[in-house]
């Protein structure tokens, strides 16, 4: 027999089975002899008491053995010399597009700018070691995409459980912990991710697909309105309808799509900094305990959001128990996020702080960049050869790709902070909301160095005052969080995509360009890893479905 109970628990009670089975025989009256196992469905805590409570669904066996998998498998069958499509983008929108499209009895034939995920190791390596960055192998390019070191956090708000649950067990296929089927905050770890995305690639090969790394897509093949290929920069071609999931950081992709007449719009993004505090501080305050979170809690994690004089302040991909990494995707910039290994056990915790800008800020006089010296291929440079075109608008361009051009600019000037290398100009939490430059650093994770700069001063203020305003409101809030213990970081531009690559809400392909599927973050549908995981299965659908129908 099989009972499901929902149990509201002590940390303690929650560590192991036993401590399980002992609670559960006490509080059903079960003799635990007959108890046999105990399994896990959901877990999630539940902090906001000073006593903190694990909240479970589980499954008890009396008098019998599990048997069936923990997870839910999918069968992937050869798909050898079936018609192809091109996945452009080996994050996880062109990883399960491409293991989708094999589900669906098609090749896919995914091509990746950057290095394999083991590869990409040595190039990140480098950025900190040495303050290079290599433009095809960063944290942003590469087999993974920005998800495989940017922490492998899997929690999504959709309301599309069945497929969350399935990019779950995809996931739990490839070697990931079935603790994501479990957690509500599932999180695979830095350190472990790579191996998982290692096993998709073996799964895509195994099927008869392919996979192309340090292979660049340099155009699409455009016959009457109809994507046919792609050309790359290796000088090979590929033929067939074309999934495009290059990533929010391929600039390039999008100026070639403008360039090109590929319909974009402008879209919205969050700029900031990334703030870090010790973990133990973070455990406290939202553990409400002054040892911290003990023997039975993982790593506290916190979400705050503000109104802020008519824009959105808020917390974004918080990485407790983690580190905060450079992730440029070229030369001339400066750009930070964070991560977190499977254990969050790093001395640490940070969190993306970001305001809100939407397009129509840009003519804001707030929003303006002082003056910078410009750089080969700088956006200026590359927005002057596109306004040289006779058949393009002097005014489209700075509309559809300003929100670009303004992450651009500031990673740029970020730079020219930071002694144009990787160290990140910095600031102590309470020194920026009062407008006083931090003549000391804390220790911090960020491996390439800090260096003490005003970010009130030099960051625009439209988004300096408003991330001062919701300091302000998040230490009220949390006592104890606003503290000069915490170091700002700049600067956090690579939130989402910005612009969006036009499409169909049927048929998922291009507005005007028929056989062309933009997919996952980059093009603007996705937020995370798991969304760009769904958005890459819907692609790879409707894809099928447009191959079928031509037939």
């Amino acid at each position: 027999m099989i009972n499901e109970y929902q149990l509201r628990v002590l940390p303690a009670q929650a560590a192991n089975e036993q401590s399980l089975k002992d609670y559960i025989s006490h509080e059903k009256g079960l003799d635990q002899r007959t108890i046999h196992a105990v399994r896990i469905l959901k877990r999630s805590i539940d902090a906001r008491q000073r006593t903190i409570f694990v909240n479970l669904k589980v499954q008890v066996f009396i008098n019998e053995q599990p048997t069936e998998e923990e997870y839910t498998p999918t069968l992937y069958k050869n798909v050898s010399g079936k018609p192809a499509v091109i996945v452009v983008g080996a994050g996880p929108g062109g990883l399960f597009a491409a293991l989708h499209l094999i589900e669906k009895g098609f090749r896919p034939i995914v091509v990746e700018r950057g290095k394999d995920v083991r590869e990409r190791k040595e190039d990140i390596a480098r950025i900190s070691r040495e303050h290079k960055v290599d433009a095809e192998s960063n944290y942003s390019f590469g087999e993974g995409g920005a998800g495989a070191f940017s922490d492998g956090k899997l929690y999504t708000r959709s309301k599309k459980r069945g497929n969350v649950d399935k990019i779950l067990n995809v996931f739990c296929q490839h070697g990931a912990s079935t603790s994501i089927l479990i957690d509500a905050h599932p999180h695979i770890g830095t350190d472990k991710l790579p191996r998982v995305i290692e096993n998709m690639r073996k799964t895509i090969l195994a099927c008869g697909g392919e996979v192309h790394f340090k292979t660049r897509m340099d155009a699409l093949i455009i016959e009457k309105n109809k994507v046919i290929g792609i050309e790359t920069n290796t000088g090979q071609t590929f033929h067939g309808p074309v999934i495009l999931a290059t990533g929010h950081s391929a600039r390039d992709v999008y100026r070639w799509l403008y360039a090109n007449g590929v319909q974009l719009e402008a879209k919205g993004i969050a700029v900031g900094g990334r703030l870090e505090h010790p973990s133990m501080l973070i455990d406290q305050i939202q553990y409400h305990n002054k040892n911290g979170r003990g023997k039975y809690l993982p790593a506290a994690e916190y979400s705050f959001v503000q109104q802020v004089d008519g824009r959105g302040v808020y917390s974004f991909c918080m990485c407790p128990g983690g580190f905060v990494v450079p992730a440029a995707s070229g030369p001339h910039q400066l750009v930070v996020n964070g991560m977190s290994p499977s254990n969050r056990g790093t001395k640490w915790s940070n969190s993306g702080m970001v305001v809100e800008i939407r397009p129509e800020d840009l003519q804001d006089p707030s929003l303006q960049l002082q003056a910078c010296e410009p750089y080969p291929n700088s956006a200026e440079q590359e927005t002057e050869k596109l306004m040289s075109r006779k058949d393009l608008s002097a005014t489209d361009g700075p509309s559809i790709l300003g929100m670009m051009h303004f992450q651009e600019k500031l990673e740029q000037i970020c730079w020219q902070q930071g002694n144009m290398r990787q160290t990140a100009p910095a600031q102590r939490m309470v020194d920026f909301t009062r407008k006083k430059l931090s003549y000391d650093l804390p220790k911090s994770s960020y491996s390439p160095g800090l260096v003490s700069s005003p970010l009130h001063f030099w960051m625009p203020q439209f988004i300096s005052e408003r991330l001062s305003k919701g300091f302000l409101a998040f230490g009220k809030s949390s006592h104890g969080f606003l503290t000069n213990e915490a170091v700002m970081m700049a600067v956090e531009t690579r939130t989402s995509a910005p612009v969006r690559i036009i499409r169909d809400n049927q048929t998922l392909q291009h507005v005007t360009v028929e056989g062309l599927f933009p997919c996952g973050e980059g093009a603007g549908y996705a937020g995370g890893i798991v969304s760009a995981g769904i958005d890459g299965e819907r692609c790879a659908a409707a894809a099928a479905e447009y191959l079928n129908a031509i037939k």
